[in-house]
């Protein structure tokens, strides 16, 4: 799938903690954190986001329940967002994620185009979800299989 004009990349990704995120059970991933927000923020090709006042989005509630957690951003090009993801310190910090949050049993991560001047909301990121669980990828949500010019997450998935 190809950009289209005048859109950024929006990505989600969700996960279910398996403690409170004030637990001693997620204070490694708490502490990165800040770490791994900045270096998202510096990254060639970052735009926008999800955060509230402590600079963060762990504990924006968006379901009933706490544990549920929402990261939402938007990138410039897949590129950019691939570069960050896989070939950066976030990797490490993803690598553990087991530790963390429950496995998924329903797609935890979309990408869709949105238009340069639109920020999505959370809102609009869980029907993005809810939408790749109940159709698959198509042109309203997708995963990282629908963009040809981006291979690294494969290489994840056999390492």
């Amino acid at each position: 799938m190809m950009q289209p004009e005048n859109t950024y990349l929006a990505e989600v990704n969700v996960a279910t903690a398996l403690d409170d995120v004030d637990s001693g059970r997620l204070a490694d991933f708490v502490a990165n954190l800040d770490r791994i927000n900045a270096l998202a923020e510096r990254s060639p090709g970052f735009v926008w986001r999800l955060q509230d006042e402590t600079g963060n989005a762990s504990n924006i509630q968006v379901t009933d329940n706490p544990r549920f957690i929402v990261n939402l951003s938007v990138w410039e090009t897949p590129e950019h967002l691939e570069h960050f993801v896989w070939n950066t310190v976030h990797k490490r910090i993803y690598a553990k994620k087991s530790k963390w949050f429950e496995v998924p049993v329903r797609p935890h991560f979309g990408l869709w185009w949105v238009q340069r001047d639109h920020l999505p909301t959370t809102a609009e990121a869980l029907e993005r979800l809810a939408e790749l669980h109940a159709n698959g990828p198509g042109e309203q949500v997708f995963g990282w299989e629908s963009l040809p010019n981006v291979t690294l997450w494969k290489k994840q998935r056999c390492a």
